[in-house]
């Protein structure tokens, strides 16, 4: 009993309050911590729900009719693509196909003659040529894209029309989003000429602009 009433009881509750608080503190942290990791969890999973990816179009897909906007017609087929110059102006258009499993949003396009790989990387963006039309590419499902070069004046006016004419190879890179304009992605294809009148086109590489890549 003399010990008990040696004791000072106020330090004494004191200490063990300071105790419990912090135990509360590590498991509320513990607790914030695990919340925090399961919303970047949940978040990352609804952007991969809304990521597309585009590559070229598989040989069975349908042919395509593509109108450009002085009224010229081409027809593109499954994992085709067409490269023309007639009176003064180069026509492009590619098949593609949505590989990805969220809407995909083509923003702008970037054309250069040669053949190109992965590792001369791609064209900045700010290079890139806004699209004057909206072309929307569903999940899993085929669509086009589409380009005209119209001033003979342009610098990347006369190589590409060279290509065209001389049936050589051109490199293509497309900058599309995701339904709200996240999830930036650049994709580098290849326009191919084969025999005498058609081309084909091949996907070579993807680029995330929002954030780290899968390699």
């Amino acid at each position: 009993m003399s010990v008990l009433a040696s004791l000072d009881w106020p330090t004494v509750a004191s200490l063990a309050t300071a105790a419990g608080t912090l135990v509360l503190a590590i498991a509320t942290f513990a607790s914030v911590r695990s919340a925090n990791r399961s919303a970047r969890l949940a978040e990352l999973a609804l952007q991969e729900q809304r990521r597309p990816v585009l590559v070229q179009s598989r040989l069975d897909d349908p042919l395509q009719k593509i109108m450009f906007v002085d009224g010229h017609w081409v027809r593109v087929g499954g994992s085709g693509a067409v490269a023309e110059h007639l009176d003064g102006i180069v026509y492009l258009a590619v098949s593609l196909r949505n590989v990805g499993a969220g809407l995909g949003v083509l923003q702008g396009w970037h054309v250069r003659p040669g053949l190109r790989t992965s590792r001369d990387g791609h064209a900045d963006e700010s290079e890139f040529r806004a699209q004057s039309r909206d072309l929307y590419i569903p999940p899993g499902d085929v669509g086009l894209w589409q380009g005209a070069l119209r001033d003979p004046t342009e610098e990347v006016h006369p190589a590409i029309a060279e290509a065209a004419q001389r049936r050589e190879v051109m490199s293509l890179d497309l900058l599309y989003t995701d339904q709200v304009g996240g999830q930036r992605t650049i994709s580098h294809f290849s326009l191919v000429p084969v025999g005498d009148d058609s081309w084909t086109v091949s996907v070579g590489r993807h680029w995330y602009l929002d954030r780290d890549g899968p390699r």
